[in-house]
């Protein structure tokens, strides 16, 4: 008994000294394992020194969040916004209503205007849906915009376009709980407008503004006015120099394309009526003045050339000019304005008041010839007693005493021109005088006073420029 008690009490020993130095042992094990590790990643980093490249990552800065509280509440990184809302679905309803804020240029020579307008979008995106309490929207900036999906929309026939971005961009984004959103922003556009200047400048033009979206077709996304006409709003002190703004109004049309299919439209029509004002004062007003300073040389001697002559050249180079400046800020187009209609029937009147008096100057050259030549064919009039006392008397004249004053020295030198050509006179009432001189055709026409073209210009010139006149402004007017 004594001898297994001893047996016993041995082995208990001896397995508690076993379990201490397996311990132990283990203790070293794990030491070591700890003390190779950190030297073979000291190891790495030195040589992670060595090569240039970075072995660890930066702990996180705990202070600067990638995802700010409003981006978690609306889950932007639960769904992909690359897609448009209800992709696979209906076509997705965007409202827009626009208030213009200006506009700033209409140009003729280029056929363009420039505009500055409010530009809101109006959609409902369930993936941007939160839980609100008091239901109250939340705004973004265009920080915002860049991470969620927004139409895609652009200017028809636009030539520059651009967002304001002072002092920030001006861009909009408001977030309703059940997902309805309002994206707005401010935009100036410059786009094409197709005018017909045929009535130029009494004429009215109608410019158009289109906005489209650029990849969705109407299988995808219908753009419709959120309000009809109503959705166009317009600042009351918008005004023009040169027009008068008549009236907005919008319209919804389909737009195909070849290549791609059917796109919805919207338009902006505003109607301008150009003020005529500004043209009366810097175009009509002196080409009407021009014209009717041509009319002064029906009333200057016809001998007086110093004064006939340059008038009537001052006149056509004046018109000239005025033609050339209209026209230097006009689109070179292939029809014919109203204006120049006007301008050049005001140029024509000038120019034949020129011809006019070249006529009168040959016609009274041909005269005076003729009528030397019929002093030379006259006897002398050496045996008529009192020359002067026959030419007073009607009998033998022919004209009583006020035909004598009034025939004046039309076509005759000042000093006894008249009473050669009384003289002639009574040559062809005396029978034995009139047998002596041969009747010729030119020998009658010498008593054609060529100062007649004169006296009828000074009528007819006026009255056909007032008639033309009445007929240019009822039909332009």
């Amino acid at each position: 008994m004594q001898v297994d008690a001893v047996l016993v009490l041995l082995c208990v020993c001896l397995a508690g000294v076993d379990g201490r130095t397996t311990q132990s042992r283990g203790h070293r094990l794990e030491t070591y394992q700890q003390t190779r590790s950190r030297r073979e990643t000291k190891s790495d980093e030195d040589e992670g020194h060595k090569s240039g490249g970075p072995i660890f990552k930066r702990s996180p800065d705990m202070t600067k969040s990638p995802m700010t509280k409003s981006e978690q509440l609306l889950r932007i990184d639960d769904h992909d916004f690359t897609m448009r809302p209800a992709f696979g679905g209906p076509p997705i309803p965007v409202g827009v209503d626009v208030q213009v804020e200006s506009l700033d240029t209409i140009s003729e020579v280029d056929m363009d205007f420039t505009m500055t307008l409010y530009l809101r979008h109006y959609w409902k995106d369930e993936r941007l849906s939160f839980p609100s309490t008091n239901n109250q929207s939340m705004t973004f900036d265009s920080r915002l915009v860049k991470k969620i999906w927004v139409p895609d929309m652009f200017f028809v026939h636009s030539k520059r376009s651009f967002i304001h971005d002072t002092t920030t961009d001006n861009v909009m984004l408001r977030v309703y709980p059940d997902g309805n959103v309002l994206y707005s922003l401010r935009v100036t556009v410059t786009a094409m407008c197709n005018m017909d200047l045929s009535r130029f400048p009494l004429d009215t033009q109608t410019c158009s503004l289109e906005i489209e979206s650029y990849a969705y077709t109407d299988d995808d996304l219908m753009l419709y006015w959120k309000k009809g006409n109503e959705s166009l709003n317009t600042d009351d002190r918008i005004s023009l120099s040169q027009f008068l703004i008549q009236k907005f109004h919008t319209t919804t049309k389909l737009a195909f394309y070849s290549s791609t299919g059917w796109y919805n439209r919207l338009y902006i029509h505003f109607t301008l009526r150009r003020h005529i004002f500004f043209f009366l004062l810097q175009t009509y007003f002196p080409a009407t003045l021009m014209v009717m300073l041509s009319w002064v040389s029906f009333w200057i001697d016809r001998r007086a050339v110093p004064a006939r002559v340059p008038l009537g050249i001052t006149t056509v180079l004046t018109m000239s000019t005025i033609i050339t400046g209209v026209n230097a800020s006009m689109p070179r187009v292939s029809y014919i304005k109203a204006v120049d209609i006007y301008l050049w029937v005001s140029f024509v009147f000038v120019f034949l008041s020129v011809i006019e008096y070249a006529a009168v100057n040959y016609l009274s050259t041909v005269q005076e010839r003729k009528e030397r030549k019929l002093r030379e064919r006259l006897p002398c009039t050496c045996g008529i007693g009192n020359p002067d006392e026959m030419m007073i008397d009607p009998q033998i004249t022919g004209y009583g005493s006020m035909d004598v004053n009034t025939t004046g020295n039309y076509g005759m030198p000042e000093n006894g021109g008249r009473q050669e050509r009384m003289l002639a006179q009574v040559a062809l009432n005396d029978p034995q005088l009139a047998s002596q001189v041969k009747p010729s055709r030119g020998y009658v026409n010498i008593w054609i006073d060529t100062h007649a073209i004169d006296k009828y210009s000074r009528v007819v010139f006026p009255g056909a420029y007032i008639l033309f006149n009445i007929i240019y402004w009822s039909i332009y007017s």
